[in-house]
């Protein structure tokens, strides 16, 4: 299993304690993100060295490959900013977790996680994307990233490019249901006999 693959699983789960919504609020902000396609965004939550940031950190967690773009190609710094704005619960982790790397950053490189280059911001998210192995010292980073992880995860796999991304093809009309495969049954183990 890809990175890719592991992070649409995770889309799939429950958000993480500190970042918690409701499907309806997925698609509100997705259908704004969707209007202010197109048009120069200003985020209203965060500051433009948060922003910046943000952008940054989704682009790591999903980045551009041969199926799709990036997390900030499907606008999902903008869904997270509408997020923060319309659930204001969220606002004080995510501004903490923003600023918690920034802290970590300086303390390793002597510079915001922004201004690492590659292999510094590397280094730091390997220190905190790994919750199992992670030292105990960081585990307000582990914490802030699994949740921006997963905003990210549900940001991009909501989207219109996640959704083909997904190759989706759910709500389509089928004239004649004839069952499952019989090459499925068979590997699932199953039959409609029993």
């Amino acid at each position: 299993m890809n990175r890719r693959e592991s992070l649409k699983l995770v889309a799939a789960t429950p958000f993480a304690a500190g970042f918690t919504w409701t499907q309806a609020d997925v698609v509100m902000a997705q259908e704004q993100t969707q209007r202010i396609k197109g048009e120069v965004f200003a985020a209203e939550f965060f500051t433009d060295h948060e922003y910046e940031t943000v952008r940054i950190l989704v682009d790591l967690i999903i980045p551009a490959d041969d199926r799709s773009g990036s997390a900030t190609d499907a606008g999902v710094p903008e869904f997270m900013d509408f997020m923060m704005i319309d659930q204001p619960a969220l606002q004080q982790p995510m501004r903490g977790g923003l600023a918690w790397l920034d802290h970590h950053s300086r303390k390793r490189f002597e510079k915001s996680f922004k201004d690492c280059d590659a292999t510094q911001r590397r280094a730091v998210l390997d220190e905190i994307a790994y919750p199992e192995i992670a030292d105990p010292a960081v585990s307000q980073g582990v914490a802030f990233f699994n949740s921006f992880r997963d905003l990210t995860a549900s940001g991009f796999w909501s989207s219109k490019m996640g959704v083909d991304d997904l190759q989706y093809i759910g709500n389509t009309f089928v004239p004649e249901w004839t069952g499952c495969p019989p090459e499925v049954l068979d590997r699932l183990g199953v039959s409609y006999d029993e």
